[in-house]
């Protein structure tokens, strides 16, 4: 029965989403990437006191230089980022190269016109929650911005906010490790379990192995070899033969409806792990993919389309093309 609760809870969080954002036209400014935007300051603070939540602005040259662009293109179209964006916060965008209204909420916030994208995360009284974003462009800086506002309020930092800033945070740092052992099943249960390994994968080696990508930076060569050990797993040094075995990489991920749900290799390893735990991996899961979800057990969406086997964002524009219709049917 919790459960349940838990999903029509999901449901209607996703339907409010959809419902609030209908009015926008989706065929938007490339500079404001794929956030559906609210575009008056009053009307956004009236929204935030009603739904309890802070105000994200974004103060951007529309049109653009390039890296008011490429601040679209890349960190505003990450689909996570854009889902945590439109379902934490209420997201506001004022331009700075226009007059009238635009012009006044600069003034207010003593922003300049004409410069590159900046972020503030404000409250109902228009006070900043966190320090002002300028001259850092990166999605990992916004990440971080937004979960510091939420933990400010001792609000619970969605999962998979926290796996999107794993991921965003491994950049240039990851690196790659092999392991032998008696079941690649197991192995990749088992590491997928220790802080910064951000995905694995079954192969062949002289036996099984399992590759196992890491961020450097949250845990070291040694703590993994000695974590691996207690589990009678075998670090290997030579590579040379690694061959990947494509059927049974993220075996118990494999096996489940969750296969048909657009995930990324972060999310497919920790859910994989989860379920070969005897675990959900529904925790994992942003609004929308849960909402996906929905449709999947429910038969609303034929079980012909495994998004595991295509690119992250192309299995989530496949999602989003079908997702609106079952969402306006609840």
């Amino acid at each position: 029965m919790k459960q349940l609760t838990a999903v029509a809870l999901v449901l209607l969080n996703v339907v409010i989403t959809f419902q609030s954002y209908a009015q926008f036209n989706y065929n938007q400014p490339k500079e404001l990437g794929n956030v559906k935007w609210h575009r008056d300051y009053d009307k956004a603070i009236t929204l935030a006191k009603k739904e309890q939540k802070d105000i994200l602005i974004l103060f951007q040259e529309v049109p653009g230089c390039s890296t008011c662009r490429n601040y679209g293109h890349n960190v505003l179209s990450n689909p996570l980022m854009v889902e945590a964006i439109e379902n934490l916060f209420i997201p506001l965008a004022i331009y700075n190269n226009k007059g009238g209204k635009d012009k006044i909420i600069l003034d207010k916030f003593n922003e300049p016109s004409w410069n590159n994208p900046v972020v503030r995360i404000i409250n109902t009284k228009g006070r900043n929650v966190v320090s002002r974003i300028s001259g850092d462009y990166s999605a990992k800086t916004l990440q971080k911005s937004m979960v510091e506002a939420l933990q400010s309020y001792g609000k619970t930092i969605p999962d998979y906010l926290e796996l999107l800033g794993q991921e965003l945070s491994a950049s240039g740092k990851s690196k790659d490790k092999f392991f032998k052992m008696y079941c690649f099943w197991t192995g990749e249960k088992q590491l997928a379990k220790v802080d910064g390994v951000l995905s694995t994968q079954s192969g062949f080696m002289n036996g099984e192995v399992v590759k196992v990508t890491y961020d450097s930076s949250v845990v070291d060569e040694a703590t993994l070899d000695s974590y691996a050990k207690l589990h009678s797993f075998k670090p290997v040094d030579n590579n040379e033969a690694y061959r990947p075995a494509s059927n049974d990489i993220h075996y118990y991920l494999r096996h489940t409806d969750y296969r048909y749900v657009p995930l990324t290799e972060l999310q497919q390893t920790k859910i994989n792990s989860a379920i070969g735990s005897g675990k959900t991996g529904d925790k994992y899961l942003s609004p929308k993919q849960r909402a996906w979800f929905v449709k999947i057990i429910e038969g609303k969406e034929k079980k012909e389309k495994n998004l595991l086997n295509i690119p992250f964002k192309d299995a989530w524009d496949y999602m989003m093309r079908e997702l609106p219709s079952f969402i306006a049917s609840k």
